[in-house]
Order: C-alpha cells, then sequence, then structure tokens
C-alpha cells in the first residue's frame, strides 16, 4: 500500500498559514515530524535544528517554562516531543514530568487548539492495571541528520555482536516516516483525542 506522506485526503484542519510548535525538534522522531509538517505546508517552530524556510528555531529548555511560553506563543498546535536523555533515571523522570507540565501550561496560556504528546513504554510499565495497545517498539528509518542516534546504536550493537547479553522479550520496529504521519494523522483530525498508548521506546 502506498502511504501519502504529504497530505491527507481526509485531512480536516486547514493548514494554510497555520503555525505549529516541535519541541525537542533535533530528535530523531521529532525531525520526521518537521520535515513532513513542512511539505505539508505548515509553518513551524522548533526548540532546536537546522534553519530552513517556514521552519523558526526557538531557545527553550523543558525546566525553563519562560522559553516554552516564548517558543509556543502564537502557534495553533503543538507536538511535544522533547525528552531528556541521561544514564540517572530519576534526572529523566523528574525533567520528562515537570517538562511535560510546563509544555501544557504553556500551550494552555497560549490557547492552543491541540497538544500531541510522544509518549513512552514508561506510561504502562510494570502497572498491573494497564497494557500496550500494541507491542512497543524502535523506530527506525533513514535519518535526517549524519550522525546515529540512540535507536540505531540499540540495532547497531546487535549487528556488531557488541552486545553480549540480549533481554528475552518481544522487539517491534516502526519506520519514523509512519510514525511523523501518524503524529500529524492525530493532530488533523479533530475525533481523535485521549490516550493512545506507547507509540516508541527509543530516540
Amino acid at each position: 500500500m502506498r502511504v501519502d506522506y504529504h497530505m491527507s485526503s481526509n485531512a480536516v484542519v486547514n493548514v494554510c498559514a497555520q503555525t505549529v510548535c516541535v519541541t525537542g525538534a533535533g530528535g530523531f522522531v521529532a525531525s520526521g515530524i518537521v520535515e513532513l509538517l513542512l511539505r505539508r505546508g505548515y509553518t513551524v517552530k522548533g526548540t532546536s535544528w537546522k534553519e530552513l524556510k517556514r521552519l523558526t528555531l526557538c531557545k527553550a529548555d523543558l525546566l525553563d517554562i519562560q522559553s516554552l511560553k516564548e517558543a509556543i506563543y502564537g502557534c495553533k498546535g503543538v507536538f511535544h516531543t522533547a525528552c531528556p536523555i541521561s544514564n540517572d533515571p530519576e534526572q529523566v523522570v523528574k525533567t520528562a514530568v515537570n517538562g511535560t507540565e510546563n509544555v501544557i501550561i504553556a500551550a494552555a496560556e497560549a490557547k492552543v487548539g491541540r497538544v500531541v504528546y510522544t509518549s513512552s513504554i514508561g506510561t504502562v510499565y510494570m502497572d498491573p492495571n494497564k497494557s500496550p495497545d500494541a507491542v512497543t517498539g524502535v523506530v527506525i528509518g533513514a535519518m535526517l541528520q549524519p550522525r546515529i542516534n540512540t535507536s540505531m546504536y540499540h540495532i547497531l550493537q546487535y549487528l556488531t555482536g557488541s552486545t553480549k547479553t540480549y533481554v528475552n522479550s518481544v522487539q517491534a520496529y516502526v519506520h519514523v516516516k509512519d510514525l511523523a504521519l501518524g503524529h500529524i494523522l492525530v493532530y488533523e483530525t479533530p475525533s481523535a483525542s485521549a490516550a493512545v498508548q506507547s507509540i516508541y521506546v527509543y530516540y
């Protein structure tokens, strides 16, 4: 089946002159979302990445709510993909939770119409009252940046034999273009709301 990544015939959101914000726009998934948003005619404000037409770069920190307010101001929607990467779990959770709260507050104050939040397996992991709708996965696909990212490094470890032990579990993979399109279709479909369980694990 051929997928049209440029524009959905079912899209009901008028994207003409519509500005959206993508947090963590330099990340693997986020850069895929940014690229597809630009192709579909959106104007994008990102908190990182290189300069492109219709892409404005804003310096923002998840823990600095004022910088987020400045980045989100004037946007119709927000794609919150930014997530800290650290070997310290407490630091990751603190930044991710407080940062997401700051993004939601900033979006509410800016009267943003929709927020699409990229979650993780952490939303359901080890909770006996919840279970994922599908097997969580690793994002794969061509990168826009020249350096390897965490998702690709995860796969490379198996290919090079540098990983000596393997977890007894199931790992699914999703192409970054499909994931980016999924984010945008959620944004463009007003009836899409509530929570969709974790889509991917690694940046």
